[in-house]
């Protein structure tokens, strides 16, 4: 058996990297992904906006793969600008819940200088278990 690449329909296509990875054992490896759209188009350059984004190309990956939101395990959060997550905590709570309901997986968060995308804020990759092989 080998890892399937997952790559949600109607997505331009990854360049140098997969959207998510699905191990044998049912283990799905999400990439960091941005505030920017199935198209590659950053449609706001604000925190949270882009925040939304990146959870929802999360969630729409692991359905990719067959997958729930429940079966996330973990979130691994790079931002560009601590003050702003710190300072905007309510609303990051309000949006985290419209997309993720109330499942909060084991989650790291990590202050960067910056990431490739230029016009990117924030950065989230994410585990999930399927429990099956793929």
């Amino acid at each position: 058996m080998k890892n399937v690449t997952i790559q949600p329909g109607g997505w331009a296509p990854a360049k140098g990297y997969a959207n998510g990875m699905l191990a044998p054992d049912g283990t799905l490896y999400i990439g960091g992904q941005i505030g920017w759209t199935a198209a590659q188009v950053f449609e706001t350059h604000d925190f949270i906006g882009q925040m939304e984004q990146a959870l929802r190309n999360i969630v729409d990956i692991v359905e990719a793969a067959g997958g729930r939101i429940e079966d996330i395990t973990r979130l691994t959060w790079f931002v560009t600008d601590k003050r702003e997550y710190k300072a905007r905590q309510r609303e990051i709570g309000e949006v985290y819940r419209r997309v993720l309901g109330r499942h909060f997986p084991a989650m790291s968060m990590l202050v960067v200088a910056g990431l490739i995308e230029d016009a990117a804020l924030l950065e989230i990759e994410a585990t999930a278990y399927l429990g099956r092989t793929a």
